[in-house]
């Protein structure tokens, strides 16, 4: 079995004029809901073998906060470039690569892809996953290389969610 979680990146600033969207930094909501969504994964007792990242800051950056509430080291996080400007197929070519001594992977990306993803793979339709939104789906196989379409929600949680509790 192989468990997958697609994380898109939290909330982040338009503020600052002629910065490269590559570079856009978090909000101050966005740091705060990826502290608030990693501490949550880690009372659910949900913690990655592997972290990939996208390069763009605010992906990135979510990762970083992530892998600190999960006891996850910096320096293990995987910069992966083509998940910056992926498309479902190119993800998808992505996790069937992963080495098969991760059972489980967390991926942090950016939409429509996460959001077209996640719909590719499960039999019914989310509208849309927010920032700092979390899918874990779970996959019948034990090896990635043959990861389909076929794979249960296991959940999928977003700040808006939990706020208010």
């Amino acid at each position: 079995m192989k468990k997958l979680y697609l994380v898109r990146h939290a909330k982040s600033s338009w503020k600052e004029e002629g910065v490269h969207d590559m570079d856009r930094p978090l909000k101050g909501r966005g740091v705060r809901d990826a502290y608030n969504t990693s501490q949550w994964l880690r009372e659910q007792g949900d913690r990655p073998e592997f972290i990939i990242s996208s390069p763009a800051t605010r992906a990135l950056h979510t990762a970083l906060i992530f892998s600190r509430n999960l006891e996850y080291s910096f320096s293990d996080i995987l910069i992966d470039q083509q998940i910056y400007h992926a498309s479902t197929k190119d993800l998808l070519q992505l996790v069937r690569n992963l080495s098969d001594d991760y059972s489980s992977v967390m991926l942090f990306g950016h939409n429509p892809t996460i959001t077209d993803f996640v719909n590719r793979c499960i039999d019914h339709r989310i509208d849309n996953v927010p920032t700092t939104g979390v899918a874990c789906l779970k996959f019948e196989e034990e090896e990635w290389k043959n990861i389909d379409k076929k794979a249960e929600l296991v959940f999928f949680d977003y700040p808006k969610r939990r706020r208010g509790k």
